[in-house]
């Protein structure tokens, strides 16, 4: 049950209007070495209250706190447009937070067992943080402290989500069973999908009936969208904003063929480049924002890498310099091996420019290019080349078919199995939410 309540709301509101303000100048704390922390206390005449779940109280205290450590770990810069964004999924968050632990607490009491992680574990938690931001524990406190946030913030998040995965982990993923008529399902869906293009996404998803409804979750992915244009980390912005399974991984989904995401976001892939930010992508039940990462043809495309030597000549070039370029490169290839010491051995005839020319689908190929790679095989090399630019000997180092790096069974075992429990734990937290009693203020 969901309650509004109306006394304090004026206090309350001027207070996280303060707090917001303190946001904006803590997060340059960091880069200011004189800076000190602004004393923080749990209690005091500045503190109210910002929620009460099941009769346990959120302070704006620990709402401000939140607020700090998404703004300090994401990357994103806070403004005046995306504070209330930051509020709203700092406090969905720690309402979520809330009622994990409350039903953690309850099945621990029912079964006498231990659900929620000791202290132990969540500072090897913290520690194994650090180190993937190359800090030590201490030095990786520090920083957070730099910023206005105490210890217990970030202890206290880790301790909830932590224990709920391996909650569901232990709970549903034991019994989670991926058929072989699921996987064989998947790989034909691929295989039929083969022809057609492939992308390497990460996604950011704002699950609407989470945030508070599609209108939210629209506004707040314009306003993340914004950010990540200015250089804030995709995967930073997914850790504390995505509401997908890839969340926990910076958002990284992988390769993925036509189908496999919603109708919307196949035809916003289509439209992409690799490098490329899409704009929200609204779908039935939330946001995406997504990133391509790269792109690959289907499988009915070959692919293949090729590397040069060649002679600049200009069309208009007499005979006689046009043999004398070809005797050049005609004795270049008899000295090269292949695409190994293509490079190395041009480098040494005067007048002779080598490069690698990358991968390409064949069929892109100039006319005289696609000739050359249609016919010759990895490691050779084709006789001189005249084209407007000059004269060239191409080296094939590989050819493939773009299809050939689809996923494999355990692959797709994977990747099915975190989707279901991704889908399991969403429709506990749906009901756990809807029997809680819930009081925003």
């Amino acid at each position: 049950m969901m309650r509004s309540g109306r006394s304090k709301v004026q206090t309350a509101r001027g207070l996280l209007v303060t707090m917001a303000v303190a946001c904006l100048a803590g997060s340059s704390l960091a880069q200011s070495p004189e800076a000190k922390p602004a004393a923080a206390s749990p209690t005091g005449m500045n503190e109210s209250v910002a929620a009460v779940v099941n009769d346990e109280i959120i302070s704006t205290f620990d709402l401000s706190q939140r607020m700090r450590l998404m703004i300090a770990t994401s990357g994103v810069q806070p403004t005046a447009e995306n504070l209330q964004q930051f509020q709203r999924e700092a406090l969905v968050g720690l309402v979520d937070e809330r009622i994990q632990l409350h039903e953690l607490r309850r099945v621990a009491k029912e079964q006498k067992i231990d659900l929620i992680i000791s202290d132990e574990e969540v500072t090897q938690e913290v520690s194994d943080m650090a180190r993937q931001n190359n800090l030590s524990a201490n030095q990786f406190t520090d920083q957070l402290a730099s910023q206005g946030i105490g210890p217990d913030t970030l202890r206290q998040q880790i301790r909830a989500q932590v224990s709920w995965q391996r909650w569901i982990r232990g709970r549903y993923g034991s019994r989670l069973r991926i058929g072989e008529d699921q996987i064989k399902a998947q790989m034909q869906h691929i295989a039929a999908s083969a022809t057609k293009a492939q992308f390497q996404i990460s996604e950011v998803f704002l699950d609407a009936n989470r945030v508070g409804g599609m209108d939210v979750a629209v506004n707040g992915a314009n306003q993340l969208v914004a950010q990540l244009q200015q250089g804030a980390p995709f995967a930073a912005v997914a850790r504390q904003f995505s509401g997908s399974a890839s969340a926990a991984s910076g958002g990284e989904v992988g390769w993925i063929s036509q189908g496999e995401m919603p109708a919307e976001v196949d035809t916003a892939l289509e439209q992409m480049r690799p490098g490329q930010l899409s704009k929200p992508i609204a779908v039935h039940d939330g946001v995406y924002i997504v990133f391509l990462r790269d792109k690959r043809s289907g499988a009915n495309a070959s692919i293949v890498h090729i590397k040069q030597a060649a002679v600049a000549l200009p069309q208009t070039a007499p005979q006689a310099v046009l043999d004398a370029a070809r005797t050049q490169l005609m004795a270049l290839r008899g000295q090269i091996t292949g695409c190994d010491d293509l490079e190395t051995k041009a480098a040494t005839v005067p007048g002779v420019i080598a490069g690698d020319l990358g991968e390409a689908e064949i069929k892109d190929l100039a006319p005289d290019f696609r000739a050359v790679a249609e016919r010759l095989q990895p490691g050779q090399i084709s006789e001189p080349i005249r084209t407007i630019a000059g004269l060239h000997i191409l080296a094939i180092c590989q050819k493939s078919s773009a299809g050939e790096q689809a996923a494999s069974h355990d692959q797709i075992e994977s990747r099915l199995y975190g989707q279901q429990l991704s889908m399991i734990s969403r429709r506990y937290m749906r009901d756990l939410r809807n029997s809680a009693t819930v009081e925003t203020r």
